[in-house]
């Protein structure tokens, strides 16, 4: 199967000082990218997440793109984080990869042979 990715921001940071002739100038955000996957017998949904935080560069005076805060879409922001040195191609990639050593684990941890349900591991008394 293949596992379904979808990205997310999580938080934005806008500055409290007019920016070029701009108000509420998103400086950073918080975005996360999230690969769900059902697999296995019994089939079980296995969720994975990598997040991270990107910074804007100002607008210039003038910018014809500029989008208002109350006008933004997260979509907007997401292909912001893109374009600013987020790779979603890695990113995807990376939580693939996670979500794959979930369902096909390399490395298991067992219980210890010598510790049962049945017989706890009890201490002599001291005098």
């Amino acid at each position: 199967m293949s596992s379904t990715i979808n990205w997310t921001i999580d938080w934005l940071n806008t500055s409290t000082q007019t920016i070029n002739g701009f108000s509420q100038v998103v400086v950073n955000c918080g975005w996360r990218c999230t690969g769900t996957e059902q697999a296995g017998n019994p089939e079980k949904t296995y969720t994975n997440s990598v997040y991270g935080t990107c910074s804007f560069v100002e607008p210039p005076a003038g910018d014809p793109n500029f989008v208002p805060f109350a006008n933004l879409t997260q979509q907007e922001v997401i292909n912001w984080c893109w374009s600013s040195g987020v790779n979603q191609e890695a990113t995807e990639t990376a939580v693939n990869t996670n979500l794959n050593n979930l369902i096909n684990p390399t490395v298991v941890q067992p219980p210890l042979p010598w510790q049962t349900l049945e017989a706890p591991i009890t201490q002599p008394a001291t005098a």
